[in-house]
């Protein structure tokens, strides 16, 4: 994905990488309990085969990123804050980790959640 050429070789960053980047981000954020997949049928694949990486979909068109990115928010927060904080996050994380701009990080809220309380 990113190279740099130097004397000694080149480096390249595959969108596997940025995509567990923006994943392990999203899952600091706050409110986010969970990513989720696109469609019904991805999420089925998700049971049988475990990906560190899904919910995250990463596009790189040889100078910016876009990111789209599918959570499960905490009942009870406020869905717009959440997503906003998870947007700001990722372009942060992704940015500082790989020095290429991100043009768009797209939050896709797919479900809510309600966390059990103990009495």
């Amino acid at each position: 994905m990113k190279d740099n050429n130097n004397p000694l070789g080149g480096i390249y960053v595959s969108p596997r990488a940025i995509a567990t980047i923006a994943y392990q981000a999203a899952l600091q954020s706050y409110g986010v309990v969970g990513l989720a997949h696109k469609n019904l049928v991805n999420g089925l694949s998700q049971v049988i085969v475990k990906d560190p990486t899904h919910g995250v979909e990463v596009e790189y068109d040889g100078d910016e990123i876009v990111i789209n990115i599918y959570i499960v928010v905490e009942y009870g927060l406020r869905i717009s804050s959440v997503a906003s904080s998870v947007m700001n996050l990722v372009h942060f994380q992704v940015e500082k980790a790989l020095g290429v701009p991100v043009k768009d990080v797209n939050v896709h809220v797919q479900g809510l959640r309600v966390s059990e309380f103990d009495d």
